[in-house]
């Protein structure tokens, strides 16, 4: 599925554009093509990683050659089974915390309240969607082999604010302070 996205960069080469979802990942035109070539031709990628002479290169056998090093990444279905856990915070507001889980490995992690309308809480809600995302993309990485990057951190933190200045709209400028450093 494509999708128009506001200033959201490609997990691959970092540039804005219209972003397709695939193995965790947004991806550009670009990027999704040559992630499909990776998936479904690796023998080709591992010969000319090994014609190129690319730092992906590594010898894994004397006898066999080289190739490309191997990525452990599984895919993550569209329906995962989760579990809902209900807990109370010390002013006794009512959570319903679900993990997400692949083969019995927790992969992502979401929080929410019945009082998300409550404008006394949307600071605290927004710090909980922040740590959730953020301890998210960590089990993918983990449980998946889901590559981290500073990019996917800022999306993440994006996607997470609820307004101007509240906490991951702070990070988030903070942090791509430095996006702009590595480019230059």
């Amino acid at each position: 599925m494509t999708k128009k996205n506001n200033d959201v960069p490609c997990d691959g080469c970092g540039k804005v554009a219209d972003l397709q979802q695939t193995h965790g990942n947004e991806f550009c035109r670009d990027c999704l093509e040559l992630a499909t070539a990776i998936q479904e031709k690796p023998q080709t990628i591992k010969r000319i990683c090994s014609l190129v002479k690319s730092d992906l290169y590594q010898k894994t056998d004397p006898n066999e050659g080289g190739g490309c090093q191997e990525n452990k990444l599984k895919d993550l279905p569209e329906v995962l089974d989760a579990v809902r856990f209900r807990t109370r915070d010390r002013e006794r507001n009512t959570w319903y915390v679900s993990v997400s889980e692949l083969e019995g490995e927790p992969v992502e992690i979401f929080a929410s309240t019945a009082f998300d309308r409550d404008d006394q809480l949307q600071s605290r809600i927004s710090n909980l969607t922040t740590i959730t995302r953020l301890v998210s993309l960590i089990l993918r990485n983990v449980f998946l082999g889901e590559v981290l990057t500073l990019e996917k951190t800022i999306k993440q933190l994006k996607r997470s604010s609820r307004q101007k200045n509240d906490l991951p709209d702070m990070l988030t400028t903070v942090l791509q302070s430095y996006r702009k450093d590595m480019a230059e």
